[in-house]
């Protein structure tokens, strides 16, 4: 890559420009492919956005972005003999996406949208010159361009200083801030994504931007929304990236449950900070996650674990501070939630189940659970019982390192109670000895509430002394059904 376009540049953008190099050079051959497309047809081709700052970082993906003067219609018209595949879900917006030995593509045509301020929907509109596509873009690190001829990357081009950015590992806007976020307001939101992502700190005037224009946010869709908390959730970093959504007010808009954990510590009535308490829990599970990679229903779970505290606290007689059942309230506040930001039945079903169950354990005490218990806790938590594990050891942040060590050992004897049980009988199936057929016909009775209530009662019982044999869960029923199933109960 040359700087034909950019200043020269400085000492330190050598190594950043070289690693790019490394990087684009090992797309070699599909750049070579596509330069020479649309070099014979007269058209430029750049590769562009994010797709540049992952090359400079060393990051860079398999899916790469490429912005072009060629209309949409002549973009399919290249690629279609060259593709494996293509698709035009972006058409719209002027986006072509095509495929080629397992390599995704997006060739987008130059953009000079206007917006109304208003909604975020922009008046789409085509652009003829790279330098006007660059500066409608999001931050400057993000507007930073190579030119992909026949020969593979060519030069480098940098007219907003986003290398100058990168380098300084600064989120800045291309135009004025209060521009760029009336434009999209969502743009507010990934800044505090790319935090988490990339790292990066936001400049002065962007953070204050932010903490102006903070409602308008609310003109973007839940569903747009949740789509950049996952990807801020499941970053390096999601803790900075959560940090500056809630200092700038951001998160007062989105998820205004986890600003309101930040609670005073008085000195009558000391606790812990359930914010940074819940930051912390964030971490210790991300550690937990081990080769298993993100875990985003844990580290939703994580976050919000605790955000029924603010609401259930009280002040004791005797000076200490109660969060009573606050488990509960925090399972109904979560569901609320994430149900406003249109998740998934699925995905707001295991984040509240992990919420409601995290304080269980609590209970476990020196083991005095019985076998019923240890049953009842794993057939609560089905197939969600790894993510509970994790959870319940990340919630252990007592600086106490005697209390800490007693905390885990006693999970450890917990986990190994359960694996016992596990090599005894089936506990991921802990169902009743006898179905509903052979409940029917021990009992002579049809299908109806009856042999429900039969089959809760056998539930129970399985759980209550593990396994029965046949003849013994019949003869179980029948004791049951003369003494109280048969009167209708």
């Amino acid at each position: 890559m040359s700087d034909a376009e950019s200043s020269a540049p400085a000492d330190a953008d050598a190594p950043l420009l070289a690693r790019a190099l490394v990087a684009l050079n090992a797309h070699g051959e599909l750049l070579g492919d596509l330069g020479r497309l649309f070099d014979e047809a007269g058209h430029q081709l750049h590769l562009v956005g994010g797709s540049v700052r992952d090359a400079l970082l060393g990051r860079l993906g398999t899916d790469l972005d490429f912005t072009t003067d060629a209309r949409p219609d002549a973009v399919q018209r290249l690629l279609r003999p060259w593709a494996d595949a293509m698709w035009d879900t972006g058409i719209a917006f002027g986006t072509v996406g095509a495929a080629r030995a397992g390599q995704q593509v997006e060739i987008t045509t130059y953009r000079a949208d206007s917006y109304d301020q208003v909604s975020r929907n922009p008046q789409i509109a085509f652009g003829d010159t790279l330098a006007g596509d660059l500066i409608r873009r999001d931050f400057t690190v993000n507007a930073m361009a190579v030119r992909i001829t026949a020969a593979g990357p060519g030069e480098f081009v940098d007219p907003l200083g986003g290398l100058a950015a990168l380098r300084a590992r600064i989120l800045d806007t291309p135009s004025e801030p209060e521009v760029s976020f009336g434009d999209d307001p969502l743009r507010m939101l990934r800044a505090a994504r790319f935090v988490s992502q990339l790292g990066f700190g936001l400049a002065p005037r962007v953070r204050t931007a932010i903490e102006e224009m903070a409602p308008q946010i609310t003109r973007i869709t839940a569903e747009r929304i949740a789509a950049e908390l996952d990807k801020l959730l499941l970053g390096a970093d999601p803790v900075a990236g959560i940090d500056v959504m809630v200092a700038t007010g951001l998160g007062e808009q989105i998820l205004p449950e986890v600003g309101a954990m930040r609670m005073a510590i008085d000195e009558h009535h000391q606790h812990k900070d359930v914010y940074q308490h819940s930051l912390t829990v964030l971490r210790q599970a991300i550690d937990l996650e081990g080769d298993d990679g993100p875990d985003l229903v844990l580290r939703w779970a994580a976050l919000l674990h605790d955000i029924g505290k603010p609401a259930t606290r009280r002040h004791e007689p005797a000076g200490g501070v109660s969060f009573h059942h606050h488990e509960v309230v925090g399972a109904k506040m979560t569901r609320k939630r994430m149900r406003t930001l249109k998740y998934s039945k699925q995905m707001v079903d295991d984040v509240s189940a992990l919420v409601y169950l995290h304080l269980r354990f609590h209970g476990y005490g020196d083991g005095r659970w019985t076998d019923s218990a240890v049953r009842r806790y794993v057939t609560d938590a089905g197939p969600l019982l790894d993510r509970l594990h994790r959870l319940v050891r990340a919630d252990c942040t007592t600086r106490n390192k005697r209390r800490a060590a007693r905390l885990q050992a006693t999970y450890d004897d917990l986990e190994a109670r359960i694996a016992e049980l596990a090599e005894r009988e089936d506990l991921a199936r802990v169902r009743p000895d006898l179905d509903g057929n052979a409940i029917m016909e021990l009992l002579g009775i049809p299908a109806g509430p009856q042999v429900g209530k039969a089959w809760n009662y056998l539930k129970d019982l399985r759980m209550e002394r593990g396994p029965l044999e046949p003849e013994q869960a019949r003869a179980e029923l029948l004791a049951w059904w003369n003494r109280e199933g048969s009167a209708g109960v």
